[in-house]
């Protein structure tokens, strides 16, 4: 990916600073968005450590001035846009009975009508820089199966799936591709308050017996916006260590 530039949300820690490091190593500029500036600018630093191009950017994908000013401060800064991993979200777990209308929407927000903005604004940008494009986003195992708890979660997910098939119509004639990476359980800092009996559970369950790792998700997610994956859009792709062979719970 040497002279292309990737987006990255979500990018300070867990999947999406896997990916950042992955674009980088790839040869990519990468623009490094997240609420939190300290995880930004510490992936940025390790970027330009192995010698790459990088930039943070401070954004809250809920906001859609953010969205926008995201986006176009990208093309600004590097000239174009190539890639987009859109990895931020939010979760409220917990009994149907127990979560709020506040929950519902917070989680919405950000999962889904934030998601939904990133992607039309990457659209936007790849359709006018007329070079085509990759887009990425993060969906879950939840919107294939069914926990207890996830009933905010699973849905938002859920409906990542089925927004891509139907950009993936509407953008495939200006080379761009849209697809999702779907992951089972990882150790990421959203996971890092689960009772290691759960992660036990779940190892037990998957094929390959073990927790994925940021960077198994990340990896593929990069893989999605190189141009081996050329001739795949609309999908989405379980990252799940063989966790649903068995049947997804």
């Amino acid at each position: 990916m040497k002279g292309k530039v990737a987006l990255v949300t979500g990018g300070g820690t867990g999947i999406g600073r896997a990916a950042a490091l992955g674009f980088a190593r790839k040869g990519a500029a990468v623009v490094v968005a997240g609420r939190r500036q300290a995880e930004l600018d510490a992936v940025v630093a390790e970027i330009t450590a192995l010698g790459g191009q990088a930039v943070a950017i401070a954004t809250d994908i809920s906001v859609e001035a953010d969205v926008v000013a995201l986006v176009d401060k990208t093309v600004e800064r590097f000239g174009r846009l190539d890639a987009a991993f859109n990895n931020a979200a939010a979760s409220h777990g917990g009994l149907i009975e127990t979560l709020t209308s506040a929950d519902f929407d917070s989680v919405m927000a950000t999962n889904v009508r934030g998601v939904w903005l990133l992607i039309r604004q990457e659209v936007i940008a790849m359709r006018k820089l007329g070079n085509g494009g990759a887009i990425v986003n993060t969906s879950s195992i939840a919107a294939t199966g069914g926990n207890i708890g996830l009933s905010i979660y699973g849905t938002s997910k859920g409906a990542l799936d089925t927004m891509i098939r139907h950009v993936a119509l509407e953008v495939g004639g200006d080379s761009i591709r849209i697809n999702n990476v779907s992951p089972g359980l990882t150790r990421t800092p959203m996971t890092a308050a689960m009772p290691e009996g759960l992660f036990d559970a779940v190892r037990n369950h998957t094929a390959l017996k073990r927790i994925a790792e940021p960077e198994d998700v990340g990896d593929v997610a990069v893989w999605l916006c190189t141009d081996e994956a050329r001739f795949v859009t609309g999908q989405s792709i379980l990252v799940d260590g063989g966790y649903n062979i068995g049947g997804a719970r």
